[in-house]
């Protein structure tokens, strides 16, 4: 459709006189490209030369070929045919196919003339002749094909077309190239276009499989790159190399799209170009949408961080805050960075709430009244301020100061005469002290601790005098390590009622005969209250301790405070031993004496091994032995001997007598030492 009919047909060899079909017919298409006016002189009605065998046929049509419609007005006229080559005479092999002239019914071998009134002119070769059939090997006469009808030029069996017009010698019969059409620079940009949404469809539309094919393997490794969205995204590099290729991809289409000829409709073709623009749309959705995936991947794992803080602040419930403080710290670390740095996106707007369930959380033991507990959480949850952004916590830390305040306050004092105490009470007293100076609970600290001075005074008098008097030490220890001159006033009544205690403390030990702690209780009271009027009185209770913790009996009773009045007797007491000798006595009075040692004395034999011998001691001179004399008031007394360490007796000797002291009698006591060999 669109080319001019060729008219050029080769006549028969028969109707060639004078010659053989071969030789004939190439001489009259010599003639025919010779002579293109032999033709027209013969339509005028003169004789006609002969013809010359190296004319060429006319080039016009004949009157009977198909004309080209006229084009529409205000339509552009369609570009002429391109030329085409003179067509090769070829044999046809079965029927004669039907011309298209030739009307319907009519028998074969029967031509059409000119109209009527027209002089038919010289016959061009191969047209309106019957042409000889060689179907069978035997020529038959038969219509002339009409022209531009029948088997294409130069697709005849090699050999029987003119020279030059067949295939090449060597090959098989192909279809004479396409010549390049003219340049369509819109159908070049939309197959560029095409290319561009990489989906190679540029390159379909021309039938380039291999370079549709890279496309589509150059999109699906992107895809597999990319899928599923991370956080991380496409590397820039897989991006880069990706555009570069979608671009090079266009301009390829775009050059082979310009003067490609496609074998689609005219429709389609109308809206290649508006269809390669939508396709656009293609690379532009799947960027939005990875986008948006990528967001999502974002805002994902922006949750499991956030999740994972969470977990980290419940796995600190029911933990020393000690030890759940690291914990603490990595999940304020997460909240930090995403109520600051992504403070957009869901899990960071979900911050501020698990802010106060933090604050909730540490706060947990303020509220249950558990006050020393609560202090270090408190303490952290004020301190933030200077840790997490100022904005992000708001006045939450500010929140604290009550609660931290009481919690010290509270703590403090509980902690007031507990000796276990942990933490011990100057340690919360002067924390309150020293970061809320002005607050209520600073002010109630001097008289909480007064107060506690004064609740263990009254229990000296009571049944524990002992862990009283402990309580009061401690006490003092604490008021002497608060600061300022406000607790002067505490420190002495706390003196007071530790000396108060002390002496309740040694008595109470006493009658439960607890000898030992009794004398060791009163000797420190005498030693730390020189001055008081109840020094003498401890040490004549821990002489009466010491010497029940040898002789029960001695313990039965306190020594009195003050020695009875009255006479009193004369005892003279004599060291008739190697060694120096103290003496503790106890009863109406008591007392405790000191002897030099003997230098001539020694030890006396065991009366045992000596038969019934009595051992008669201090009979020599008076002046040998060294003596102390007593003034007893009348009564029972009991006596300790201590001797000390010698090369003849060892350290810690003791010995226990009694005696009974009348009135109107002097007494001798003399003090020897036994041996058991």
């Amino acid at each position: 459709m669109g080319e001019e009919p060729n008219d050029a047909r080769p006549e028969p060899a028969d109707r060639i006189p004078g010659g053989d079909a071969s030789h004939q017919n190439q001489n009259q298409n010599q003639s025919q490209n010779q002579n293109p006016q032999q033709g027209q002189a013969q339509g005028q009605g003169q004789n006609p030369a002969p013809p010359d065998p190296r004319a060429a046929p006319s080039p016009e049509a004949p009157p009977w070929a198909p004309v080209r419609p006229a084009a529409a007005p205000g339509t552009p006229a369609a570009p002429p045919p391109p030329e085409r080559p003179p067509a090769t005479p070829t044999l046809a092999f079965g029927p004669p196919p039907q011309a298209s002239g030739q009307p319907a019914g009519q028998p074969s071998g029967q031509q059409s003339g000119p109209p009527p009134g027209e002089s038919s002119g010289a016959v061009p070769v191969g047209a309106g002749a019957a042409a000889p059939d060689y179907s069978y090997g035997y020529p038959r006469s038969g219509p002339a094909t009409a022209p531009g009808y029948g088997p294409p030029p130069g697709y005849g069996p090699p050999g029987y077309g003119p020279p030059g017009y067949g295939p090449p010698p060597g090959h098989g019969a192909q279809p004479p190239a396409q010549p390049p059409g003219p340049a369509n620079p819109a159908q070049a940009a939309a197959i560029g276009l095409l290319n561009l949404s990489g989906l190679g469809l540029g390159y379909v539309l021309l039938r380039n499989w291999i370079g549709a094919v890279l496309c589509w393997l150059a999109t699906a490794a992107l895809l597999v790159v990319a899928l599923p969205a991370d956080v991380d995204g496409v590397p820039v590099g897989v991006l880069v190399g990706y555009g570069v290729f979608l671009l090079a991809a266009a301009a390829d289409g775009f050059r082979r799209g310009l003067r490609a000829t496609l074998r689609i409709g005219a429709a389609f073709r109308r809206l290649a170009l508006p269809l390669a623009l939508v396709l656009l749309a293609v690379p532009a959705g799947g960027s939005l949408a990875y986008g948006a995936a990528r967001d999502e991947a974002k805002e994902q794992a922006l949750l499991a961080r956030l999740t994972t803080a969470d977990e980290r602040v419940k796995s600190g419930q029911g933990l020393l805050f000690e030890r759940a403080e690291p914990l603490y710290r990595l999940a304020l670390a997460t909240y930090q960075d995403l109520g600051t740095k992504h403070a957009g996106s869901r899990a960071g707007k979900l911050v501020p709430a698990r802010l106060d369930a933090y604050y909730e959380q540490l706060s947990a033991p303020y509220a249950k009244k558990d006050y020393c507990k609560a202090v270090a959480p408190l303490t952290h949850l004020r301190g933030l301020s200077g840790a997490v952004d100022k904005d992000l916590l708001g006045t939450r830390p500010a929140k604290t100061d009550e609660p931290l305040a009481e919690s010290l306050y509270e703590c403090g004092t509980a902690a007031l005469g507990v000796q276990a105490a942990d933490p011990p009470a100057e340690k919360s007293l002067n924390a309150l002290l020293d970061t809320f100076p002005e607050s209520d609970h600073a002010t109630r600290v001097e008289p909480a601790v007064r107060a506690a001075v004064k609740t263990r005074s009254t229990a000296v008098d009571g049944a524990t005098p002992c862990e009283a008097v402990v309580e009061l030490r401690t006490i003092r220890t604490t008021v002497g390590a608060l600061p300022g001159a406000d607790f002067d006033g505490a420190a002495r009544e706390t003196s007071t009622a530790i000396e108060k205690g002390d002496f309740a403390c040694g008595t109470s030990q006493f009658r439960s005969k607890d000898f030992d702690d009794a004398v060791t209780t009163m000797t420190q009271f005498a030693k730390d209250h020189p001055s008081s009027p109840k020094a003498a009185h401890a040490r004549s209770i821990a002489i009466a301790a010491e010497i029940a913790d040898e002789e029960a009996e001695a313990g039965k009773a306190l020594p009195p405070a003050k020695a009875p009045g009255g006479s009193r007797m004369v005892m003279v007491v004599s060291n008739d031993g190697p060694g120096s000798v103290e003496l503790l006595y106890t009863g109406p009075t008591t007392g405790r004496i000191t002897l030099n040692a003997c230098a001539t004395c020694t030890k006396y034999p065991n009366p045992i091994f000596e038969g019934s011998k009595k051992i008669k001691a201090c009979t020599g001179p008076s002046s040998k032995y060294p003596k102390a004399t007593l003034l007893l008031p009348a009564g029972n007394y009991h006596f300790l001997q201590k001797r000390a360490g010698t090369g003849t007796s060892s350290a810690g000797d003791t010995k226990t007598s009694k005696a009974k002291i009348e009135p109107g009698y002097s007494y001798t006591n003399c003090l020897y030492v036994t041996s058991g060999f």
